[in-house]
């Protein structure tokens, strides 16, 4: 019954579908339609064309890149940030800061908006900031939501050394570009937003519970960001005690 509906409307998503079989009478659980469009390979195409997302032509002071050569050694001590965009099912589009602990692969903060102003990379600031402490440094691109002065000065207001890739070069931020892959073809290219609202609630799962709880990473040696960052966490705290000095 679905293959009829695809062949009128291809383009059609497992809600839509859901719908049109609903409104022909059947009494069926969406996300059962959704998993035999997934076992199938019936996902509604994705479009070609993308929204740019990254400007560097403009007139603002750019930093350079400052973590090259750089180990991350620690939790927060490099955060990278990047922002990509979601389709919604009208078409329309909109975007998501992040920002990445690079040590642990933990996401520390994001923010889901329909702009690509510098409000939207703060919204990812203030939540990181939110919760955990600042980071030594802050890598992103030369884009002018980066270069911005609300946003630099967010930063150093908070004693973070600024640091950026070249213009074009993603190989210079990959650990976020990694996170957008995984969070693309894990959640948002399986499903179909029907609004801000909706691809937010399951942006937000797939980032709170999925990536950071329960899916392993190679370069942490098969654990979870969670996972990793308490094991740190607890072997320091046990390596300093250990070498406290105990007064006699």
């Amino acid at each position: 019954m679905i293959l009829p509906i695809l062949e009128a409307m291809p383009f059609y998503g497992y809600r839509k579908v859901y719908r049109q079989l609903k409104r022909d009478g059947w009494h069926i659980n969406h996300k059962r339609i959704q998993r035999i469009m997934r076992k199938f390979n019936l996902i509604k195409k994705r479009r070609k064309s993308k929204p740019r997302t990254t400007n560097s032509n403009h007139g603002m002071p750019k930093y350079p890149n400052l973590i090259k050569d750089v180990v991350p050694s620690f939790p927060n001590h490099i955060w990278a940030s990047d922002i990509t965009y979601v389709q919604l099912a009208d078409g329309s589009y909109c975007y998501l800061a992040g920002l990445i602990d690079v040590f642990t692969r933990r996401i520390r903060g994001w923010a889901l908006m329909g702009t690509l102003s510098v409000e939207l990379i703060l919204g990812a600031w203030h939540h990181a900031r939110s919760r955990y402490p600042a980071p030594h440094y802050h890598h992103g691109d030369k884009g002018s939501q980066y270069c911005a002065r609300e946003y630099i000065a967010a930063l150093m207001n908070d004693g973070v050394k600024v640091s950026m890739s070249e213009a074009g070069e993603s190989t210079q931020n990959p650990y976020i570009e990694s996170f957008w892959r995984s969070l693309k073809v894990e959640e948002v290219y399986l499903n179909e937003y029907e609004t801000m609202e909706d691809a937010k609630n399951n942006i937000e799962r797939f980032i709170e519970d999925v990536y950071t709880k329960k899916r392993l990473h190679q370069s942490l040696n098969y654990q979870t960001p969670e996972e990793f960052e308490e094991a740190w966490q607890s072997q320091h705290i046990e390596v300093s005690l250990k070498n406290q000095v105990i007064p006699a």
